[in-house]
């Protein structure tokens, strides 16, 4: 079985808009794909709101049976247990910080049995992570709440629908300081699709889809 991939991050890092276009792209390369929502602290810019694209492009979503109502104690599905055996791409979209994370770390034991890599998405324009350290730092909780080690970044810097090139450019001196403080390769830079053309110099581009929006995007 493919190893799982776990995509994390701070809330705003545009950590769910990353795990939706790796979902897609591997669907799109013919593979089955199962994505699971394990975002249970934040009730906004889930994965679940996406389920009925997903499931057009022949995505599984798996999320806690409590998504997108307003209870403050949603619980954690079964079906999540089962997505550990599933052949195929296993994607896990996981809270955006140290609390969200230690969801993660319930399931801690069947992730290392299988094998994974949990890619830490940061975003130099987020108030919180703006600084590399505080970036660094907010890897270290969630590695500690989950009892999990991230094994790479993705530089995902961006500003919504007012993101240019120079976004993407002057971020690089960040993701790179994130990386020497923490150890960990930057895997990817993203950028939105339309913009990718004229940043082909950036090592490792993701061009992504802004599937998750603000309301005054939509």
């Amino acid at each position: 079985m493919e190893r799982l991939t776990v995509i994390t991050g701070h809330y705003g890092s545009g950590k769910t808009t990353f795990a939706l276009n790796s979902a897609c792209r591997l669907a799109a390369q013919g593979k089955a794909v199962t994505i699971v929502d394990l975002d249970i602290v934040n009730p906004y810019f889930r994965t679940e709101d996406h389920r009925a694209m997903l499931e057009s492009k022949g995505i599984t979503v798996i999320s806690p049976p409590y998504a997108n109502t307003n209870l403050d104690l949603p619980g954690l599905s079964s079906q999540i247990y089962g997505a550990f055996e599933q052949k195929g791409a296993v994607i896990l979209d996981v809270g955006g910080d140290d609390a969200g994370a230690t969801a993660l770390g319930r399931f801690n034991r069947q992730i290392e049995q299988r094998g994974y890599e949990m890619l830490c998405v940061v975003n130099a324009r987020r108030n919180l992570t703006a600084e590399p350290m505080q970036a660094a730092q907010m890897l270290w909780d969630i590695e500690q709440a989950s009892r999990l080690k991230a094994t790479a970044l993705v530089n995902n810097t961006h500003l919504k629908q007012f993101t240019e090139p120079k976004t993407v450019l002057d971020s690089l001196p960040f993701a790179q300081e994130v990386s020497r403080l923490t150890g960990l390769p930057i895997r990817y830079t993203t950028a939105p699709s339309e913009l990718a053309p004229l940043l082909s110099e950036v090592e490792n581009l993701y061009p992504v889809e802004p599937f998750v929006k603000t309301p005054w995007e939509a």
